[in-house]
């Protein structure tokens, strides 16, 4: 429910109470003495889906941008006139709980911070996000999604776009841009220093040995986060959900694949920062391309019956270069992806393999130990390198001829040519635990 107040300017007094009486509408009026042009001052609560088409029923009357209205939230209403309101708009044909266009606007608005505090914010987040990613910790990098203010920054754009509000629509994508950015420097300047400070894991890919492998070798499935993070913030704004969580989420979409591109970059591997980077477009395009859609499609359009039109072509414009940027984008997506299924089936192909031959009678007690397909760290398009098969046995030397004969088995599997490594492991043991255990305690007794 909400509870409006609005300054008639003078002459429009009779259509506007008109419009209130037509509605239904219980309301309170009072002259207004300040000497500013207004005959009054009109007053009265009406439910929440109601809001948007009186305001524009008000407006066609002429209370425009010249007259003040007021929104306010109201938690109890105790009238059988608003009853009956609230049941035309909860079960007639304007059913439908969604927040007005007017209010709409003030959510995003409200939402995006000022530039000072978003800075600072997020370079706090970068700062935090860049260690998690170094330190391969979860919990830290989710804090660092915690408080990162991209929520208005990421809607206000699309807002501004189905309801004509350029100034919320320059807004919405400039603190996205700059905010990207920021992370991304942030992130290049810290992960640097680490690497000064020595760091890095001494003959270890860094990019292995952290979080950062699925920020760098994104697949299709990347999108869903930021398809999601699109349309539910839209509905967290429209429907009243959690916008915190929502928040969150739409952070997961855009701050650890900027901090990845960050640590790339100050290690060097520019093949796998392009592909970070390709992750932080396609999701930034994603997120807005997803938000637009929900909003057109829930109906928000510019205030005024002559105003969708203009307004309409603005939208496909920039639903077209969205969709058109993601469908360049995705190709690489798309590669890694089947990169990824084939990867997948081609390992189970070698495991079965690999048990089926160290089975036979020929290779006596030798067993599979591990199968792991090797990927050449061409990123961000990958292949494969080579098949290593860790075989266990008590027989301490190579078996002669097993790789190739694992070979023979494993290449039909593939298309592309195939390298397959047997590595051996030999496990030899004196004593039992028992003996184990008391020379450990005699140890510590002397």
């Amino acid at each position: 429910m909400r509870y409006l107040e609005i300054t008639v300017p003078k002459g429009k007094r009779p259509a506007v109470l008109d419009i209130l009486e037509d509605e239904g509408i219980d309301y309170v009026v009072s002259d207004e003495t300040s000497g500013r042009g207004y005959a009054a001052v009109v007053r009265f609560p009406v439910p929440t889906q109601a809001v948007e088409p009186l305001l524009d029923r008000l407006k066609r009357v002429g209370i425009g941008d010249e007259a003040s209205v007021v929104v306010i939230d109201a938690e109890t209403v105790i009238s059988e006139q608003f009853a009956t309101l609230r049941d035309q708009y909860t079960h007639g044909s304007q059913a439908g709980a969604r927040t007005s266009r007017q209010v709409l606007r003030t959510k995003a608005d409200e939402l995006t911070p000022p530039f000072a505090i978003y800075a600072v914010m997020l370079l706090i987040s970068a700062v935090v996000a860049t260690s998690g990613l170094l330190a391969d910790s979860p919990a830290v990098v989710i804090g660092a999604m915690v408080i990162a203010p991209l929520l208005g920054p990421a809607l206000a754009a699309s807002v501004g776009i189905v309801t004509g509000d350029d100034r919320l629509k320059l807004t919405g994508f400039s603190y996205q841009v700059v905010g990207v950015m920021m992370v991304i420097l942030a992130s290049i300047g810290l992960a640097a220093l680490a690497r000064l400070a020595g760091l890095e894991p001494g003959g270890v890919d860094i990019v292995v040995a952290t979080e950062l492998q699925e920020r760098v070798a994104p697949n299709l499935f990347s999108l869903a986060v930021a398809l999601g993070a699109g349309i539910a913030g839209i509905l967290s704004l429209t429907r009243g959900f959690s916008e915190a969580i929502v928040g969150v989420m739409i952070a997961a979409a855009l701050i650890p694949p900027s901090a990845a591109v960050g640590i790339t970059v100050a290690w060097g591997m520019y093949g796998a920062a392009i592909g970070a980077g390709v992750l932080v477009i396609v999701n930034v395009l994603s997120i807005n391309l997803a938000a637009l859609a929900t909003l057109w499609i829930a109906g928000y359009r510019p205030q005024g019956l002559f105003e969708v039109s203009p307004t309409r072509t603005p939208t496909y414009t920039y639903a077209a270069i969205f969709g058109i940027g993601l469908l360049v984008l995705t190709a690489p997506l798309a590669s890694v992806t089947l990169l990824d299924f084939h990867t997948t089936e081609l390992q189970s192909a070698a495991e079965d393999e690999a048990e089926t031959v160290l089975a036979e009678p020929a290779y006596g007690d030798r067993e599979v130990d591990e199968v792991e397909v090797e990927l050449d760290g061409d990123y961000p398009i990958q292949s494969v390198d080579r098949i290593v098969i860790t075989v266990t046995g008590q027989d301490p030397g190579p078996e002669p001829g097993l790789a190739d004969r694992l070979h023979e088995e494993i290449r039909p599997h593939s298309d592309e040519p195939l390298v397959v490594e047997v590595q051996y492991i030999v496990a030899e043991r004196r004593g039992s635990s028992d003996d184990a255990d008391r020379q450990l305690v005699s140890d510590l007794e002397q």
